[in-house]
């Protein structure tokens, strides 16, 4: 089936879709953040996520990505990173891995083609998620910083 071969193809390039989103997020205009952010850092990123795209997508159940990306999102707002460069770096991700996959040729049969479609809405679903639970954890450090500096505002006074 293609969208295994796929998947497969992809966890076996993990290496080389990694530095390839850290050069991407380096060198976007929309990812400035990004660069406070060590790039082993990032690449250690990618690489869990590309090397195991099978358990992302097949296995790990959305409590699994909530729990993951809203870790995530509270560490990119304690790094100072906004939430558009956030967003941005999962977009651009999941566009990394159509990159490459145009890169090795997608000239498969009409019916293998169909399969594709699965990996398509799997892949779409997870990196949905991965944005909505990011922002998630983002907005909630964003809140403790608030109430943080509300009640030392109001002790202080």
């Amino acid at each position: 089936m293609i969208a295994l071969r796929l998947v497969h193809l992809i966890e076996s390039h993990s290496e080389e879709l990694s530095e390839n989103l850290v050069h991407k997020l380096q060198r976007s205009t929309r990812t400035t953040d990004y660069r406070k952010i060590p790039p082993q850092e990032i690449r250690e990123r990618g690489r869990e996520i590309y090397r195991n795209l099978s358990e992302w997508l097949l296995t790990k159940t959305s409590e699994d990505i909530e729990r993951v990306y809203i870790a995530l999102g509270r560490n990119r707002a304690e790094q100072g990173v906004t939430m558009s460069a956030l967003c941005w770096a999962i977009i651009t991700t999941q566009e990394n891995l159509w990159d490459f996959l145009e890169l090795h040729g997608m000239r498969e049969k009409p019916l293998e083609i169909l399969g594709g479609f699965e990996l398509v809405r799997l892949l779409d679903q997870f990196f949905d998620q991965a944005v909505y639970f990011a922002t998630l954890g983002y907005e909630s450090y964003g809140r403790e910083k608030q109430v943080e500096v509300r009640d030392r505002f109001s002790r202080s006074a």
